[in-house]
């Protein structure tokens, strides 16, 4: 039965994945969107308030998490469009494990999301970003950020199945906005007035951040926030991924 349920997920990963070559225009605007929000803050908008130290090694690891909660739209579209078309109830009639299609989308996006994740890092290294920090450090605050997303990812599922259509995922996707600005990943909370402090201290995506800053031994990192960056999206998965998929179930019958 693990056999033939990960035969399916895999056959429509393989979909989205074709998609790609199909809508290059939307792969690509997706991956450079981050680099440009990376060069518009660190040059036009750099220097951010209550910052020790080189304004580019604090800034780059929280573009990197706001990428993770940014660019949600694609997966949303493409969940609703599927809906809409009627896709659904064709997978329906096939003999294929029930979320294979959620399980086939999520890869996908995760598989871009790592590409553009290492495509950021790359221009920041460019820009002169460095890290402090060993190989298993980095490739921890990656994990980090990676499980970061498949959290974000699934709460996107579960709203692209609320919306319905694809015509209101502008308008779901807007929420995605408030998680990324009130965060750190622009400036010192400390810097801000006590209540949005203390909002932006507690933002998931902040704490990740922070927790990627500390390990790649940047300025604005801070022991003991690694547990936060792991929690927060376990949590957050515990809610939402149970919610898509029995939202799924119930739209499939």
């Amino acid at each position: 039965m693990t056999a033939y349920a990960l035969t399916d997920c895999w056959t429509m990963t393989r979909r989205e994945l074709a998609h790609w070559a199909r809508q290059p225009v939307q792969v690509l605007v997706g991956l450079v969107f981050p680099v440009m929000l990376l060069l518009m803050f660190g040059y036009l908008v750099g220097g951010g308030r209550g910052i020790e130290g080189d304004y580019l090694d604090f800034l780059v690891p929280g573009m990197l998490a706001l990428t993770m909660a940014f660019g949600l739209e694609g997966t949303m579209l493409s969940v609703t469009q599927d809906l809409d078309r009627g896709v659904i109830d064709r997978f329906r009639s096939l003999p294929m494990v029930n979320g294979a299609v959620l399980v086939g989308r999520s890869a996908a996006d995760m598989l871009q999301s790592a590409l553009g994740l290492t495509i950021l890092v790359g221009v920041g290294f460019a820009l002169g970003w460095r890290v402090h920090c060993s190989p298993a450090q980095f490739l921890g605050a990656m994990g980090l950020l990676l499980l970061f997303r498949f959290a974000m990812l699934w709460i996107g599922i579960q709203l692209a199945l609320v919306a319905g259509k694809p015509e209101m995922v502008q308008a779901v996707q807007i929420l995605v906005w408030p998680v990324g600005f009130l965060s750190n990943a622009f400036a010192d909370p400390a810097s801000m007035p006590g209540w949005l402090g203390t909002v932006v201290e507690w933002n998931p995506m902040s704490q990740t951040a922070t927790a990627v800053r500390d390990l790649l031994g940047g300025p604005g990192g801070e022991p003991g926030h690694i547990w936060a960056a792991v929690v927060w999206p376990l949590g957050l998965l515990a809610v939402f991924f149970p919610l898509a998929v029995r939202r799924f179930t119930r739209l499939s019958r």
